[in-house]
């Protein structure tokens, strides 16, 4: 093989390569306010938690669709419930279009929040809500994968809060996590699951 049609060979094969990966690169997501996107996808850790019904699940069990994770828990007094319920209210209003979106909470407070708990906590909000606990000391490792850190306050007469992190993550079918969302509106919700059902 000639010199020239070997380098012609080696040119072919760096462009389709370069194409391939072009094309495997998902497209950034759109902007919206109080929604950073990531510039590279993220992956997220890996763990095996019990959803609502007694089952085992493993985050990795939500690849092949777009997901929105918020970290939170059953006795919150106010921005898990805010935050939910914004979710079920999105998924209600745009049923046909967000049919493939799913909405997974984690629990941060596992101590309480066994898989009844959370089945019923859940139900005020969506039947399709995807509701994973374990105990916190497992979560915490996956929670800070997401950037999400949580801590428990010390406990008074025998009750406490969890403080956490209030933000929405959106991961894409693949699993990794592309964008946070910091008390986002609806529209900007919206978009996002949009863009990620979209590819």
């Amino acid at each position: 093989m000639s010199m020239r049609r070997r380098l012609r060979d080696v040119g072919l094969i760096a462009v389709l390569a370069a194409a391939v990966a072009a094309s495997a690169a998902p497209k950034p997501l759109p902007a919206f306010e109080r929604v950073m996107t990531m510039s590279t996808p993220r992956s997220v850790g890996d763990l095996a938690l019990t959803d609502q019904n007694g089952k085992s699940v493993r985050i990795s069990d939500l690849v092949g669709a777009p997901t929105l994770v918020y970290f939170g828990f059953t006795n919150c007094p106010e921005i898990c419930p805010t935050t939910l319920l914004k979710l079920g209210r999105l998924k209600a209003a745009n049923p046909k279009e967000l049919a493939g979106l799913r909405v997974a909470f984690i629990s941060v407070d596992g101590e309480r929040d066994t898989p009844e708990v959370t089945k019923r906590f859940l139900q005020r909000f969506s039947p399709d809500f995807v509701g994973l606990t374990a105990p916190a000391e497992q979560v915490r490792p996956l929670a800070m994968s997401f950037a999400a850190p949580f801590f428990k306050d010390p406990p008074k007469d025998g009750e406490y809060l969890v403080q956490h992190s209030t933000r929405v993550y959106a991961l894409d079918r693949h699993g990794l996590l592309r964008a946070e969302l910091y008390d986002a509106s609806a529209e900007a919700t919206l978009g996002i699951a949009r863009a990620l059902l979209a590819e």
